[in-house]
């Protein structure tokens, strides 16, 4: 074989000259060839001549029944005619893709924000595209991150990240941090402590969640210490056992507030508030990896239902 530099190389083949191969093969003739290609006879002639010039043999033999292939042209047919299957398949999947909407995506999020932001949204796509194939690994938000940033999902949804480099973000809007107890918790708690509730903390069970939740970082960046010495303190594993134990009466509960909306307009639960404590919203993104090439189906989903 010829080095790289030798035009008469087998690498400076075209698909095209395997097209007209395959059509003169099938076909056994040239001018059969030429009507189904729409390229006139001598150009087909030319493009065998130069196939097999570049091939260094021959191809084809006139006979009786018109143009053969020899043993090498039949070689060569069985592969070339799987390699032209192959792209053609390739290429009708595209456009089943781009017309039904077929496609994949991969999200990542933590059980909570999966729960209650990212699930309400994928009912609506799934609904509106029910070809695309949707997979959802449900970890903490800084094994989310890391998923993201090691291109193994195509969108994270985790808690607006301070450190953004890498990253393209997509709002999902904004969480609020909140305390909240049961009604009847709150009235034994008065009468027990004998206290008001502008002093409700004082003497309570103090519910959050554990420290290697964000979350929990969050809150602990504001939570004074004035409070915690006032408190006994419950770390429970997961937002949603953290809303039960509260709805069942067992302490004052640290959620998120858009996560217990039906729980506060029903009145199974009701907002406590620390005095002198501002509790700022956090904001919540969608986040890709800036250097991953996102599908139609991704950003159909980033643009039209994220929020």
């Amino acid at each position: 074989m010829s080095n790289n530099n030798d035009k008469s190389s087998p690498n400076h083949v075209t698909l095209n000259l395997y097209n007209i191969f395959l059509a003169v093969a099938q076909t056994k003739s040239l001018s059969a060839a030429s009507k189904r290609l729409f390229i006139s006879q001598p150009a087909i002639s030319k493009a065998i001549k130069q196939l097999e010039n570049e091939l260094g043999t021959a191809l084809f033999f006139r006979s009786s029944k018109g143009v053969q292939l020899t043993d090498d042209g039949e070689l060569l047919y069985s592969h070339v005619f799987n390699a032209i299957n192959e792209i053609n398949i390739g290429e009708q999947l595209l456009n089943s893709r781009k017309e039904l909407g077929v496609g994949r995506i991969r999200f990542g999020a933590s059980n909570t924000l999966c729960k209650y932001i990212l699930l309400p949204k994928l009912q609506k796509y799934v609904r509106k595209n029910p070809h695309i194939s949707i997979s959802i690994n449900c970890q903490s938000s800084i094994h989310t991150k890391a998923l993201i940033d090691n291109r193994d999902i195509d969108i994270g949804l985790i808690a607006t990240p301070d450190y953004q480099k890498g990253l393209k973000l997509y709002s999902a809007g904004s969480i609020h941090d909140t305390f909240v107890a049961s009604p009847g918790y709150i009235k034994n708690l008065l009468l027990r402590e004998n206290t008001t509730m502008s002093n409700l903390f004082h003497g309570a069970n103090l519910m959050l969640l554990t420290r290697d939740n964000v979350t929990r970082t969050y809150v602990d960046s504001y939570l004074n210490d004035s409070i915690l010495s006032q408190t006994t303190l419950m770390e429970i594993g997961s937002m949603d056992l953290l809303i039960e134990f509260a709805k069942t009466g067992l302490g004052i509960g640290c959620v998120i507030r858009e996560f217990v909306k039906s729980e506060l307009e029903s009145g199974a639960l009701m907002e406590v508030t620390p005095p002198n404590l501002e509790i700022k919203k956090r904001e919540v993104s969608y986040c890709v990896n800036s250097n991953l090439p996102l599908s139609n189906a991704a950003l159909d989903f980033l643009n039209n239902y994220r929020l």
